[in-house]
């Protein structure tokens, strides 16, 4: 099963349990993010990437900079282990592991959580590449793909039980469009997937496709 037909049955099965009052509060959340035109500035295939610093879930500095010296990347953004369209993305991304470091690649995850929920999120789905947290959603803003929850979204969360800003870096109520970015080892962009609708994810085979090539160029 595809990681897209995975997620779209996870769609399905949500707007069966979830009650239709707050099913039109998160639909009016999105037609406002789109309307607002939310990633429509990210960094895209060309660009190159900014230089950051991030936390370990085990609670180390991790520079960008140090991990694109030992070759290409692929950098996946997820919104936190309460996300299960992530969890099922980073799952899928785990799969497929054996083949991006074969190539002589890294996989990483950014998030906004804090390292103890990062390292949750890692044990959960026993991951073995590093989940790193992006502080004050600080590199998602550099990309262009941070944004700030519309209000009655936050408050539909927080009757949910989710309090981003107890979870969050310093990030309050931001999260990143989950987005995934291949880079080449000098750090140039060659595949971008943003979409601001988190149910639609790339296929991490389309992303260890672009790996490939970028590799044999």
């Amino acid at each position: 099963m595809s990681l897209q037909t995975l997620l779209e049955e996870t769609r399905a099965g949500a707007s069966k349990r979830i009650p239709e009052e707050a099913l039109a509060v998160m639909r009016a959340a999105d037609e406002e993010l789109v309307a607002k035109g939310v990633g429509q500035n990210a960094l895209k295939v060309g660009d190159t990437l900014p230089d950051a610093t991030f936390t370990s879930a085990t609670g180390d500095t991790v520079q960008m900079s140090n991990l694109l010296a030992n070759g290409p990347l692929i950098i996946n953004f997820y919104r936190g282990g309460w996300c299960p369209y992530c969890n099922f993305e980073l799952k899928a991304y785990q799969d497929i592991l054996g083949d991006i470091t074969a190539l002589g690649a890294q996989l990483v995850a950014v998030t906004p959580e804090k390292p103890d929920n990062s390292l949750s999120t890692t044990e959960k789905n026993a991951l073995t590449f590093p989940v790193l947290t992006d502080n004050e959603n600080a590199f998602a803003k550099a990309l262009g793909i941070a944004f700030e929850l519309p209000k009655p979204l936050q408050e539909l969360y927080g009757k949910f039980g989710m309090d981003l800003p107890g979870l969050n870096a310093g990030s309050g109520w931001s999260l990143p469009i989950p987005a995934t970015f291949v880079v080449d080892a000098n750090g140039k962009i060659v595949l971008a997937d943003v979409d601001v609708n988190y149910t639609r994810r790339l296929e991490p085979s389309d992303a260890l496709t672009a790996l490939k090539a970028s590799v044999a160029a």
